[in-house]
């Protein structure tokens, strides 16, 4: 089932602004902190420097310019954030998507090389592999999508066969063609696969629920029936 979304509602899931799953994501970890921390102070310092060179009377100038450089570590993260979310909202159309998990299986991926050295002076390169899940999702029109996340220990829950929920985004205003898929989530598990957190999770729910509740009425049914249907796709039997 593909349900067409306006405007408004996916700048509802969507924000522009970074939301707290998406801070806490883009914080990261304590590396990233250390580095983030770093540039804050490397940032003042340039900003003190400066004041001793142009003189007091750039004073007020130089100081909110010192003040946002000292606090990089704290907004960087809802700037990258903020960024990410905006690659996504450049899509003019989108649609909620219900289908279901056809096949999950797990891969490991290479994300990164180290160079080091051994006991011996050797250069020894050491290979950062992550294990990552994979869910293959689809409906019965014959529209199927890929996700790849970090395998969590909460994925064990995900088989074939559950039901699957996400936003799906487009170029066409039909649907029929789609670029981009956000989170999934699992209903049955109340379980959301994903690397980024892209959606706000308490309004897709709602969101979800109230389809869910349309799909049910036998008043929307026979009103369905009557009206030319919208979704480019057929509803699913759920």
């Amino acid at each position: 089932m593909l349900v067409p979304l306006t405007r408004q509602k996916f700048e509802q899931l969507l924000p522009r602004i970074a939301t707290g799953d998406q801070y806490r994501y883009s914080w990261g970890k304590f590396p990233d902190f250390l580095r983030r921390l770093l540039i804050s102070v490397v940032g003042v310092v340039v900003v003190w420097l400066l004041s001793l060179v142009l003189g007091e009377g750039f004073g007020p100038l130089l100081f909110p310019v010192g003040a946002i450089a000292g606090l990089y570590f704290l907004w960087a993260p809802v700037l990258w954030a903020s960024l990410r979310n905006g690659e996504y909202r450049r899509y003019p159309y989108s649609g909620f998507f219900r289908g279901r998990v056809l096949d999950v299986f797990v891969t490991e991926e290479l994300i990164g090389k180290e160079e080091t050295v051994n006991n011996k002076g050797e250069l020894v390169i050491v290979e950062n592999r992550e294990r990552r899940l994979n869910l293959e999702i689809g409906d019965e029109t014959g529209f199927t999508t890929e996700l790849q996340v970090p395998l969590r220990r909460t994925h064990q829950d995900v088989v074939p066969g559950q039901v699957a929920e996400m936003v799906v985004l487009s170029n066409r205003p039909d649907l029929s063609s789609i670029a981009k898929v956000t989170d999934v989530y699992i209903p049955t598990q109340n379980l959301w696969v994903s690397d980024y957190p892209y959606l706000r999770r308490d309004m897709f729910i709602e969101v979800s629920r109230r389809i869910r509740r349309n799909n049910q009425d036998p008043r929307s049914r026979r009103d369905s029936r009557r009206k030319p249907q919208q979704s480019p796709r057929q509803d699913l039997d759920y």
